[in-house]
C-alpha cells in the first residue's frame, strides 16, 4: 500500500488584509521524528483594493451582510486557489491537503464565536485537492479564544530543550509564544501590531503600510498619548486572551487622540509603532524572568524602525532578531503553521494548546472538504 503523501500546502490571510501568504511543506522528516518541517516554496497573492475594502466593511455591522460576506468568501477561494497555483509546479507528488485559514472578519470568543471567511467547499472544487478548514471554531466550542493558534507549532519548530525563546508574530495584531526551558509554552495576543499603523498612514497617505517604518522614524513618540493607549483595559487583562480589529481600529485610535492635544501626523505613527513594541516588550516581560532570544515573524520582522523600537524596548534582555535566522522566513510562519495543523488533523492529534487558549482540553482542529 503506497504512504500518503507528505505534502501539504498552508495558506493563511491576515489581519493585514494584504493577500495571501502560501507554503508549500514536507513533513516527511516530522513524520518520522528526524527533523522539522521542510519548506519547498511559497508564494503570494494581494488582495486587490475592492476586496480589501469590502473585508474592512465586513468587520462591523452594516446592510446585507450575509449576501456581502458570502460573496467575499468566494472572492477569496479565488485568491486562495491562485496561490496554490503558484506552488503546485515546485510539488514533487500529490499534495495531501490544502490548509485554509481564511479571512477573519469577527473574532468573539466571548460571544462563542469566530469568522474566519472563505468557501472550502469553492477552494476544493477549484484545486482538486482535499481543504481542510475552520481551523478555530472547535477551541472556541470547547471554551478557548480560539487564537492564537500558531504556539503549538512555534514550539515544534524553534523550541530548544533548556532555552526560554519568545517567537513574537507581528502582523495585524501582534503575539507571542513563550517556549520556555523546561518545554512549557504559554502565549496570548499582545495588542496591535501594524493594524493602527497601516491603517493611519491610509487615511494619511493613502499607502497600505509604513516601509520600513520610514515616516514613523521621521516623528516623534507623545507621552501622553502613548499613556492613553497603554491604558486601554484589554493590556491589563490576564491571560488567556485574544483580540482582533473588533478592538483596535481607527475609531479607537481617534477616541485615544481625543484625549490628547492635537499632533502632527507623523508623531502618531511614531506612538503607535511605540504602542506596539512596549506592549509585546511588556508581555514578554511578564511571562518569562529569563530569556535566552526573541525572534520575530510576520510582516513587522520587515520593518527595521520597528524591530529596532522592539529591540530598545526590551531594555537589553536580550537580542532580537528575525525567525530568518533559524531557517524560516518571517512571511512564510503562519501559513507553515497552518499546514502543521493540517497535518496535525490527519495524524489525529491535537492543534491547540489548552493552556494558551484556555480550552476546556486538546482538540483535533479543523473540518475536512473532500476533493
Amino acid at each position: 500500500m503506497t504512504a500518503p503523501s507528505s505534502l501539504y500546502i498552508g495558506l493563511m490571510s491576515g489581519t493585514s488584509l494584504d493577500g495571501v501568504d502560501g507554503v508549500l511543506a514536507d513533513f516527511a522528516d516530522v513524520a518520522d521524528n528526524s527533523g522539522a518541517v521542510r519548506t519547498i516554496a511559497a508564494g503570494f497573492v494581494p488582495f486587490d483594493a475592492a476586496l480589501r475594502a469590502d473585508l474592512m466593511a465586513l468587520q462591523s455591522c452594516g446592510v446585507n451582510e450575509i449576501e456581502r460576506e458570502a460573496i467575499a468568501a468566494n472572492r477569496i477561494a479565488h485568491a486562495y486557489c491562485d496561490c496554490v497555483a503558484q506552488l503546485l509546479p515546485d510539488a514533487t507528488g500529490p499534495v495531501r491537503a490544502i490548509a485554509a485559514h481564511g479571512q477573519t472578519v469577527r473574532h468573539r470568543p466571548e460571544l462563542g464565536f469566530t469568522r474566519q471567511t472563505i468557501n472550502p467547499a469553492l477552494l476544493a472544487e477549484l484545486t482538486g485537492i482535499d481543504v481542510i478548514a475552520d481551523f478555530r471554531s472547535r477551541d472556541v466550542a470547547a471554551g478557548g479564544q480560539g487564537a492564537p493558534l500558531v504556539p503549538a507549532y512555534h514550539a515544534a519548530q524553534f523550541g530548544q530543550p533548556g532555552q526560554t525563546r519568545v517567537v513574537v508574530n507581528i502582523g495585524g495584531i501582534g503575539n507571542i509564544s513563550v517556549l520556555h526551558a523546561n518545554g512549557r509554552v504559554s502565549g496570548f495576543d499582545t495588542g496591535p501590531g501594524n493594524v493602527l499603523m497601516d491603517g493611519w498612514i491610509g487615511r494619511h497617505q493613502g499607502k497600505l503600510y509604513d516601509a520600513d517604518g520610514a515616516w514613523a522614524a521621521s516623528g516623534k513618540p507623545d507621552p501622553a498619548l502613548l499613556a492613553a493607549m497603554l491604558g486601554a483595559p484589554y493590556f491589563a487583562l490576564a491571560a488567556p486572551k485574544s483580540t482582533g480589529r473588533d478592538l483596535f481600529h481607527l475609531d479607537w485610535l481617534d477616541a485615544m487622540l481625543a484625549r490628547c492635544a492635537a499632533l502632527p501626523a507623523a508623531d502618531v505613527q511614531a506612538s503607535l509603532m511605540q504602542l506596539t513594541a512596549v506592549s509585546i516588550a511588556r508581555a514578554i516581560n511578564t511571562e518569562a524572568r529569563h530569556i535566552d532570544a526573541v525572534y520575530v515573524c510576520g510582516g513587522g520582522a520587515y520593518n527595521g524602525a520597528l524591530m529596532q523600537t522592539l529591540q530598545a524596548a526590551m531594555r537589553g534582555r536580550t537580542i532580537v532578531e528575525s525567525t530568518a535566522v533559524l531557517g524560516v522566513a518571517p512571511d512564510q510562519v503562519e501559513a507553515l503553521a497552518f499546514a502543521w495543523l493540517a497535518y496535525r488533523f490527519h495524524q489525529r492529534q491535537a492543534g491547540n494548546l489548552p493552556a494558551v487558549t484556555g480550552a476546556n482540553g486538546a482538540r483535533i482542529l479543523g473540518a475536512l472538504y473532500p476533493a
